[in-house]
């Protein structure tokens, strides 16, 4: 192959064709649990968090609802992936052994919300969200219907792996993923660039600026209890209880089941079989949506 600017833009754009059908292709389910909120600088901030403002009776002035309760932040990071290609591999059209390794960079790309989301969420055991306390936790301060502070859990203990049910049914979800720059495919090929002068290479890479932060602890119930019917359920009847600061109920309607693949079967015998293991019919059939992640095992 002769190697002159034309050519390498040719190479630069069919390696791109074949980074975007891989990353259009890959199978994801980050986008079922988690809110895509778009941001303009290093970090943002959600004084919203914490603040639900439900609808009341009109008695008087409005009340109105301070969108900066809370000062909660998620910083982007930066991440990145790249690969170097020799340049004896142009010159005698070798190029199509590469093909498959930029594949895979576009499947990996699109596949990485799903480490920082799900392992986000393996996590919130241990990691704080925006009310100060860990994000599953047996003390999350609210006030009730008297204006008295009171605390409520959305945990169950135990020593097992943990499961996670959430409410993914609104526009907020338990998990935000935050987008800077998304994943861009670029490529460094310039005669002048050291890599090209120096080593007598090209490379490609992918580069972000993204990261994922906690949502609202009241769409998320998170458990190291077995995964048996009587938790799930238990599980189920407390998220639905949830109520926001004035002990209103916020409607909270428990619609995903996330496990890792060592509670896959557990979980495909509470949600997805017509029958329990005893023979009777099984009242928990389709009451959530399950997913499998590798990334929740911890």
């Amino acid at each position: 192959m002769m190697i002159d600017a034309n050519a390498l833009d040719l190479v630069f754009k069919g390696f791109k064709t074949v980074y975007s059908d891989a990353y259009l292709k890959a199978a994801v389910n980050w986008d079922k649990v988690a809110m895509t909120v778009p941001s303009s600088s290093r970090e943002e901030t959600y004084g919203w968090m914490g603040t639900l403002p439900q609808l009341r009776e009109w008695l008087g002035p409005r009340h109105v609802h301070r969108l900066t309760k809370h000062g909660f932040k998620i910083a982007n990071r930066k991440f990145e992936s790249t690969i170097s290609i020799d340049r004896d591999a142009f010159s005698d059209d070798r190029l199509g052994i590469f093909k498959p390794a930029i594949s895979e960079m576009g499947h990996l790309a699109r596949q990485h919300p799903e480490e920082l989301i799900f392992g986000l969420l393996a996590s919130g055991f241990s990691t704080q969200c925006f009310d100060g306390q860990n994000f599953f936790d047996t003390d999350h301060p609210l006030k009730d219907s008297s204006g008295a502070q009171t605390i409520v859990s959305n945990v169950q203990t135990g020593t097992g792996p943990g499961w996670y049910l959430l409410d993914t049914s609104r526009a907020v979800r338990p998990i935000v993923w935050q987008e800077r720059e998304s994943y861009e495919f670029q490529a460094k090929t310039n005669p002048n660039d050291d890599n090209v002068f120096l080593k007598d290479e090209y490379l490609y890479g992918v580069r972000a600026r993204v990261n994922a932060g906690f949502g609202l602890w009241q769409l998320a119930f998170g458990s190291k209890a077995d995964l048996t019917p009587a938790n799930y359920a238990a599980a189920r009847a407390a998220m639905m209880d949830f109520r926001s600061d004035g002990g209103r109920i916020l409607g909270i309607n428990p619609t995903t089941l996330v496990v890792p693949p060592a509670l896959e079967d557990a979980a495909l015998k509470v949600v997805n079989t017509e029958l329990t293991e005893s023979g009777g019919s099984n009242p928990w059939k389709g009451t959530a949506e399950l997913i499998v992640s590798p990334f929740v095992s911890g």
